[in-house]
């Protein structure tokens, strides 16, 4: 049984889960964590390793800093889609954006603007896997995981300022 370990910043304690694989799950401080469906059991010492990597990649990135280095990522509880999706949203850089629309034409759907905030919301590794950095055609927020308020502080962490 995997358990959940936090992960302690400036902003609150976020808790990860880790599978054989990797990072499999970050939850936002004060929200109850999900305990995804799991491949394996991760080694001591890649948990140990993985768990570092993880508390530094965040840290980083909510002192508005791109990460060095980011922990191996399990995303393989999402559907092809989803798992294609959160890929280029780690292509996104920090301090940009990108819209629902771009996403769905860079991925070759140009009609799936909906199933790209969809795929955006069940993003289970938030922050790390920036889907904060999507937004809305007409420049405003769009929707978010972990709540507007929490989406508009990432934001403001990488001085992108919306309408």
């Amino acid at each position: 049984m995997t358990f959940p370990h936090h992960i302690i910043t400036p902003l609150g304690n976020f808790c990860a889960l880790y599978s054989a694989h990797g990072l499999a799950s970050l939850d936002f401080p004060n929200q109850s964590y999900t305990l995804p469906e799991l491949f394996g059991e991760p080694t001591e010492s890649d948990l140990k390793k993985w768990q570092a990597q993880t508390e530094t990649a965040l840290n980083e990135m909510l002192s508005g800093k791109a990460p060095k280095q980011l922990p191996p990522l399990d995303i393989s509880t999402g559907t092809e889609f989803q798992r294609t999706l959160w890929q280029q949203l780690l292509a996104i850089p920090l301090g940009r954006t990108r819209t629902y629309g771009e996403l769905a034409a860079i991925l070759g759907k140009p009609s799936a603007s909906r199933a790209i905030g969809m795929a955006c919301g069940t993003n289970p590794i938030p922050v790390i896997i920036p889907c904060h950095r999507v937004v809305a055609a007409n420049g405003r927020m769009g929707g978010f995981g972990g709540g507007p308020e929490w989406k508009r502080r990432l934001l403001q962490i990488e001085s992108i300022l919306l309408a």
